[in-house]
C-alpha cells in the first residue's frame, strides 16, 4: 500500500509539474507547487495513521492546493516583441503621413522591424462593422517596436495550445521565457514591416495576410515571418484584419447606412485599407509602390484570390501568391457565402441577442460576441468590394494581377482529419455525401480494399475537394487572361507539419530555425530554394533565377513545379478527380 501511494504521489507531482509548464504559468507556480509538494513529504508519516476518509481528504486538498497555484500563477497578458533580441537597437528615424517611428534591429543587424503601426482608427463603438477609417496622426517619434494584438477572436487555454504544438507540429521547447498569454482586442488595425537594414531605395514589396479560417491567426507568427525574405532584398509588410463577425457579419441596417451600400466584408477592407497605407507610405521604408506582391496562405489565400477581381484593389498590387486556397471555382469550398445567406444569417444574430437596431448590436460585449466567429467568417459577394462572384469576373477578363504564382500541399486534409475514423464501412458513404451522382466514378478512381486504403483514399479526396481543386481553377482563370502562372505542390516530409496545410510557409519564407532538429540538411536545402523563387517573383514576376530548377509557366494546367528534396516539374495526378468535380460543380469554361 505505501509503494502505490508513493507512486500516486509521484505521479500527481510530475503532473501538477507538467500542466504548469504547458499552461505556461508563472515560476510563482512553480515555486508553491516544490513547497505545496515539500510539505506533504515532510508529513508523509502521519498520512499512513490517518483513517480511510480522512486519506481520502488529504488527496482532495492536494488537488485544491494544485487548483490554487494553477490559479495564483497564471500566466499574465503581455504583448509580444517585435525581436527576440534583450535590448535591442532601434533603427534610425522613419517618417510617414502620420508622424514620425522607429524599428528595432534584428541580432544579425540585418533586417530593420517596425511593428504595431496603426493604418486605420480602431473599429470599436460607432466604427464596429464600417469601413475603416484614416489612421490618426501622433506627436513625438512612435516606437514600434511590439506587435499590437490579435485581432478579437476565440483564445483556449494555454495548456491546450501547447498540447496542439505537441500533437500537430510535434515541436515544442521547455522554456520560462513564454510564461505569457498572447492579447487579443478590437483595436488591432495594425501593421509590421521588414525591410533589409540598407539605405536601398524601390525595393520590391510583398503584403502577406495571414490565415486562419477567417476566426482566428495573427501577423507575428514565425513562420511567415517577414525577416526570411527581408533578407533576400524583398519588404514584407502584414496586418492584423478583423476576423469573425467583426469582420464579415451582414446585415441589411449595415447595408443601408454604408455610403458604399457595403456589408459582409469589412477584413477585406481593412485589407485593401492596408495596401492603400502601403502605397502612400512604403518608400518612406526604400520600397517601389508599384513593384507590390499580394500574398496570403489557407484564408488569407482565399482572400488574396477574392482581391484579384475587387474593383477596389485594383492598382494596389501587381502580382499575387497564393497557397492552399482559392474562391476562384464555380463553388468555392470553404470561406464564402453569397449576400442573401449572409443577411439571412445577420437576421439571426440579430434574434439571437435580441436587438431591434444596429445600435443596440453595437453595444454587446465583444467578448460575447467572438463566440459567433463560426457562423460569421465568410467572404461576401456584397456589389462593392466584390461585385460578383470570382469565376464570373475572371470569365469577363476582370483581375488585377499580372503574375501568379500558387499551389497547394500534398496532404492539405492532414490537420482536419487529425481525429477522423475513415474505415470500409463508411469510406462510401463520406465519398456520396459529397459527390451524390458521381460516386461510383470517384470509387473507381479511389477503389479502397482496406481500412487502411480507405483513410489514405479519403485523406486525398478531402485535400482535393477543399484545397487543391479550387487552384487548378484559379490555374485556368489565369491562362484564360493570359496571366503568366506558376503553380507548384509541396510534398517534402519533416519531423514537424510536413506536407500537411500550412507545412511550406516555413520553407517559402526561409523562417526554418537554425536550432531546430525537426529539419535536416535537405529541408534547409528546398527551404533555400523556395525563398529564392519567392524573392524573385517579387522583384520580377518571375520566380527563375540562377542555379535554381526551372519552373515553367502551367499553360496546359497540368504540369506543375513539385518541391522535395529533389524538386522538379510533374504532372498533377489529380487531373481525373478534376473533371469529376467540374462536371459536380457546373464548371461551363473552356480548358
Amino acid at each position: 500500500m505505501k509503494v502505490l501511494t508513493y507512486l500516486l504521489f509521484c505521479i500527481f507531482g510530475i503532473l501538477g509539474f507538467a500542466f504548469l509548464e504547458l499552461n505556461k504559468n508563472t515560476i510563482l507556480g512553480w515555486i508553491v507547487w516544490i513547497l505545496v509538494l515539500g510539505f506533504a513529504i515532510y508529513f508523509h508519516k502521519t498520512y499512513f495513521s490517518l483513517s480511510w476518509m480522512k486519506r481520502i481528504g488529504f488527496w482532495i486538498i492536494f488537488l485544491v492546493c494544485l487548483v490554487v497555484t494553477v490559479m495564483i500563477s497564471w500566466p499574465p497578458v503581455r504583448n509580444v516583441k517585435a525581436v527576440n533580441v534583450k535590448n535591442p537597437e532601434y533603427t534610425d528615424i522613419i517618417t510617414i503621413s502620420q508622424g514620425q517611428l522607429q524599428g528595432v534591429l534584428n541580432e544579425e543587424h540585418t533586417v530593420e522591424v517596425f511593428a504595431g503601426i496603426p493604418y486605420a482608427k480602431p473599429p470599436v463603438g460607432d466604427l464596429r462593422w464600417k469601413e475603416p477609417q484614416d489612421a490618426e496622426g501622433w506627436d513625438g517619434v512612435l516606437q514600434a517596436d511590439t506587435f499590437a494584438p490579435m485581432s478579437m477572436q476565440l483564445v483556449n487555454i494555454p495548456a491546450y495550445n501547447s498540447l496542439a504544438q505537441i500533437i500537430g507540429y510535434h515541436d515544442y521547447k521547455i522554456s520560462f521565457d513564454d510564461n505569457y498569454r498572447t492579447p487579443v482586442s478590437e483595436d488591432s488595425l495594425y501593421l509590421n514591416i521588414w525591410k533589409p537594414a540598407t539605405v536601398e531605395k524601390n525595393l520590391p514589396v510583398l503584403v502577406y495576410i495571414h490565415g486562419g479560417s477567417l476566426q482566428t491567426g495573427q501577423p507575428w507568427y514565425e513562420d511567415y515571418s517577414g525577416e526570411g525574405l527581408a533578407k533576400e532584398g524583398v519588404i514584407v509588410v502584414n496586418m492584423g484584419y478583423r476576423l469573425g463577425i467583426f469582420g464579415f457579419l451582414a446585415e441589411e441596417e449595415l447595408q443601408e447606412e454604408s455610403g458604399n451600400h457595403t456589408t459582409g466584408n469589412y477584413g477585406l477592407l481593412d485589407q485593401i485599407k492596408a495596401l492603400k497605407w502601403v502605397q502612400e507610405n512604403i518608400s518612406a521604408f526604400g520600397g517601389d509602390p508599384d513593384n507590390v506582391t499580394l500574398a496570403g496562405e489557407s484564408a488569407g489565400s482565399a482572400c488574396v484570390s477574392a482581391l484579384c477581381t475587387s474593383p477596389e484593389a485594383g492598382g494596389l498590387f501587381q502580382r499575387a501568391i497564393g497557397e492552399s486556397s482559392s474562391v476562384a471555382s464555380a463553388q468555392p469550398p470553404h470561406s464564402f457565402r453569397l449576400l442573401e445567406e449572409a443577411l439571412s444569417s445577420g437576421k439571426e444574430i440579430m434574434q439571437k441577442y435580441n436587438c431591434s437596431s444596429i445600435e443596440e448590436l453595437r453595444k454587446v460585449d465583444a467578448e460575447k460576441l467572438v463566440n459567433e466567429a463560426y457562423s460569421q467568417h465568410h467572404i461576401t459577394i456584397d456589389g462593392y468590394v466584390l461585385k460578383e462572384m470570382p469565376y464570373e469576373s475572371y470569365q469577363k477578363g476582370i483581375c488585377n494581377e499580372k503574375q501568379l504564382l500558387h499551389g497547394y500541399n500534398l496532404k492539405e486534409s492532414g490537420p482536419f482529419l487529425l481525429f477522423d475514423q475513415t474505415t470500409m464501412k463508411n469510406y462510401a458513404e463520406k465519398i456520396h455525401s459529397y459527390f451524390g451522382n458521381y460516386t461510383d466514378e470517384v470509387l473507381k478512381l479511389y477503389p479502397a480494399k482496406t481500412d487502411e486504403e480507405a483513410g489514405a483514399y479519403w485523406a486525398d479526396i478531402y485535400s482535393v475537394i477543399y484545397f487543391h481543386y479550387s487552384h487548378y481553377c484559379w490555374n485556368r482563370m489565369a491562362n484564360l487572361n493570359d496571366i503568366p502562372v506558376y503553380e507548384y505542390i509541396f510534398s517534402k516530409d519533416n519531423g514537424r507539419l510536413g506536407c500537411w496545410h500550412s507545412g511550406e510557409e516555413v520553407y517559402c519564407y526561409g523562417n526554418i530555425p537554425v536550432d531546430s532538429n525537426l529539419y535536416d540538411d535537405a529541408d534547409r536545402k528546398l527551404a533555400a530554394v523556395m525563398t529564392q523563387y519567392w524573392a524573385n517573383f517579387c522583384k520580377y514576376g518571375n520566380p527563375n533565377g540562377e542555379n535554381l530548377p526551372e519552373w515553367k509557366i502551367n499553360k496546359d494546367n497540368q504540369k506543375i513545379m513539385e518541391f522535395n528534396t529533389v524538386s522538379g516539374m510533374s504532372e498533377d495526378k489529380y487531373l481525373a478527380l478534376y473533371t469529376i468535380l467540374d462536371q459536380l460543380q457546373g464548371w461551363n469554361i473552356g480548358q
